[in-house]
């Protein structure tokens, strides 16, 4: 990792920095030596990035806990450059999502595209990480939408990962790897997400190999997911990355 700008504020210490030509941001507490205390893994969605509000709210409650967090920007996200094939992804899911139209044959291809793509990225991370001192306790990954691809694709080839929070996704491309996720999963699902096909969502679920893994399904479409049920799981990750 090569930091840039370093902040500090109400106890959280905030560095931007790159690994290789991924840009990302490290959270953790101020003056607090590592002791392999938790990292979580915070992947934002489609369309977003690795500052957006809701994951940096995120980022400093789990810091708030005595965990670090790191946040990248996704393939032809925030800081990085969009070829013209995530352009046009990056419009159509903007339709899709306006018009309450499923995924595309093309977006799913792209996705999938994306996630594998994202999910080295983030190992590449966490060996850089562990080079800070951080990702050598319990690891945990947050990624709804888009982000679940490479979460998934991840917690299937990744022994570092602990527990994860997946959801708001769903199709064959991902099925083979769910059957070899093994850890803790929560998995969230919206009921009348036009989007993500509730059969989609509810066979990769059912895919997953994790013995433990719990199932929280809400009405509403793709980007109604309750204020509370994220606070809930926010809270069973927590709990399941303290030793």
């Amino acid at each position: 990792m090569e930091f840039g700008e370093r902040t500090v504020s109400d106890g959280v210490a905030e560095g931007r920095f790159t690994c290789g030509d991924v840009p990302g941001v490290l959270w953790r507490p101020v003056g607090a030596a590592p002791v392999e205390r938790p990292l979580v893994l915070l992947a934002h969605g489609g369309g977003q990035h690795k500052l957006g509000a809701g994951l940096v709210a995120r980022a400093r409650r789990f810091v708030a806990a005595g965990f670090a967090a790191v946040a990248l920007d996704a393939p032809g996200h925030g800081e990085r450059p969009r070829t013209a094939a995530d352009q046009r992804f990056a419009g159509e899911v903007g339709e899709l999502l306006l018009a309450g139209r499923p995924v595309s044959a093309w977006v799913v291809r792209h996705s999938a595209g994306l996630a594998e793509r994202a999910a080295s990225e983030w190992a590449a991370v966490l060996d850089a990480a562990a080079q800070e001192g951080e990702g050598l306790g319990p690891v945990g990954y947050w990624g709804l939408s888009l982000a679940s691809g490479a979460g998934i694709t991840l917690a299937a080839a990744e022994p570092r990962l602990t527990a994860a929070v997946f959801g708001l996704t769903g199709g064959a491309s991902l099925t083979e790897a769910a059957g070899r996720v093994t850890v803790p999963v929560e998995f969230l699902v919206q009921w009348d997400d036009a989007f993500v096909p509730r059969a989609t969502a509810l066979d990769l679920y059912g895919a997953f190999a994790s013995p433990v893994k719990t199932l929280h399904a809400n009405p509403g479409g793709h980007d109604d997911v309750p204020d509370a049920q994220l606070a809930a799981c926010e809270a069973v990750l927590t709990r399941r990355l303290i030793r």
